[in-house]
């Protein structure tokens, strides 16, 4: 897949790949989740740390799957038109 604004693959950055996927197209666009402070659908688990639950996104690839731009676009929308950001 071409680079765009829906897409972006960085191979040549010291962290890719940032996790273990088989997918062929991974997508570099959302190398920070745009959902990691919201409820999201993705693989998230949370782990105590320092006497508060922390966010692991490791074992998710939602945002780097070309297919789910659109869901993630939708979610943070939403999120805009509730008033409910963070």
């Amino acid at each position: 897949m071409e680079s765009s604004y829906r897409f972006f693959f960085n191979s040549g950055c010291e962290f890719f790949p940032c996790h273990q996927t088989d997918i062929e197209e991974f997508n570099c666009l959302f190398c920070f989740c745009p959902l990691y402070y919201l409820s999201c659908p993705g693989e998230a688990v949370y782990i105590p740390y320092n006497g508060h639950m922390l966010k692991d996104c490791s074992p998710c690839d939602l945002p780097h799957r070309p297919e789910n731009y659109d869901a993630i676009i939708q979610i943070l929308m939403e999120v805009n038109r509730s008033g409910q950001g963070v």
